[in-house]
């Protein structure tokens, strides 16, 4: 499941948050925040999408740039409100 959650989330990226004609690979270790590629209003719309995905809910404490810097951080987030 670990792996269908990440290809989940860089399909989602690349899809919403960049151009259709857009070369930029994006990768499990891709830094979305730090990159820009993320920003914080899209950071949240994130949130959304995977607590809506996966059926939970992300504490906003828990939804900082750290934790959603990269698809590998974003799997570890969620490991813990769900069993991936």
């Amino acid at each position: 499941m670990t792996e269908d959650a990440k290809k989940l989330i860089i399909e989602y990226v690349k899809k919403e948050y960049l151009d259709e004609d857009s070369d930029q690979v994006v990768t499990e270790d891709t830094k979305l925040i730090s990159s820009g590629i993320v920003d914080s209003f899209s950071m949240v719309s994130l949130k959304m999408f995977l607590e809506k995905k996966f059926k939970i809910k992300i504490p906003d404490e828990k939804a900082t740039p750290e934790a959603f810097d990269s698809v590998n951080d974003i799997v570890t987030l969620l490991r813990e409100f769900t069993p991936l």
